[in-house]
């Protein structure tokens, strides 16, 4: 169970608020086909990790160029392929009990396709907002979610993180804060404690601080 009583929320975007599974498949089955490797290499790493991190770790012989050529080529694809993009159940409600200066975006992928795919599920543009165009180092290292906090002006330790993919949950545990695991993408995350989705969560926020808990 969980009952978060603290300053902010930090969300991850794809699979937490945005539903972005079909643009993520099509550009990576593509790129696999561009790379003649199979999709399965592929599939265990695909969210919430940045694409670089991904083909270097998959495909650890490509040329640092084509790696970085490759990427960019993906976040194109994908910030143009917004077909199918939806706000994730219980996404907006949860949004629409927060004020600006207490919750934060954090995702893996850069500014334009972050931007794009928030305009496509039609949620409201947070006032941070970190994208890996922000980070020397992105999930699962720390720094995006340090980052945000340090953003909004909160103590980590204050701030609720709200994750669906084991690179996001690892980020977060060790930027020392409360994780909250949507089971959306994968069965099992190694989170303070997980739900269905967002749907299933209670958020309310007042001048005094962010309390979430869990809808029983």
């Amino acid at each position: 169970m969980l009952d978060f009583d603290g300053d902010a929320v930090l969300f991850d975007l794809d699979g937490t608020l945005v539903d972005s599974t079909a643009s993520v498949l099509r550009a990576w089955h593509a790129t696999a086909a561009k790379l003649e490797m199979p999709f399965a290499a592929f599939e265990p790493y695909i969210h919430g990790i940045p694409g670089e991190t991904v083909l270097a770790t998959v495909a650890p012989d490509l040329p640092p160029e084509q790696v970085r050529e490759l990427s960019e080529w993906m976040l194109v694809s994908e910030a143009a392929d917004t077909d199918g993009v939806v706000p994730m159940p219980g996404a907006l409600a949860a949004l629409d009990g927060l004020p600006m200066t207490r919750w934060a975006i954090v995702t893996s992928g850069d500014h334009r396709l972050a931007t794009a795919r928030i305009a496509a599920a039609g949620l409201p543009t947070p006032t941070v907002f970190v994208t890996s165009d922000d980070v020397r180092a992105g999930k699962p290292d720390p720094e995006p979610y340090l980052i945000a906090a340090a953003r909004l002006g909160f103590a980590p330790a204050r701030c609720l993180v709200v994750e669906d993919a084991p690179a996001g949950v690892t980020s977060a545990r060790a930027a020392g804060m409360t994780v909250l695991g949507l089971l959306t993408t994968y069965p099992h995350l190694d989170a303070t404690a997980t739900v269905p989705d967002l749907s299933t969560v209670d958020i309310r926020a007042d001048d005094t601080g962010v309390r979430v808990a869990i809808r029983t």
